[in-house]
């Protein structure tokens, strides 16, 4: 795969041959210069959560053509947000209920 990268001009203007001599320590270097992208330190991370994200179920749902076609409007990715939408309308009813 990355032979065909290197091969193809039109696949961009990465430099793959070049990356591929690199040693861990200077891609390590190149990574701690770049200003654009800044390391991430402990502190960033000290209230990262691991978890594992719920199962995924196939269903078949009718829902209103109008509901979808915005949803679809808001760009790739409209199921997920669909789900985003029903969890947190989920979580409110859970909490409802818990009082």
């Amino acid at each position: 795969m990355l032979g065909k990268s290197v091969k193809n001009k039109s696949a961009g203007r990465t430099e793959w041959q070049r990356i591929a001599l690199l040693t861990d320590d200077e891609i390590e270097k190149l990574a701690r210069d770049n200003l654009e992208n800044p390391a991430s330190t402990e502190e960033d991370w000290a209230d990262a959560v691991a978890f594992v994200p719920p199962s995924k179920t196939v269903i078949n749902a009718r829902f209103d053509s109008d509901v979808v076609a915005w949803f679809k409007a808001q760009g790739p990715g409209y199921q997920p947000r669909m789900n985003a939408v029903l969890r947190h309308y989920m979580d409110a009813q859970s909490k409802s209920v818990k009082r």
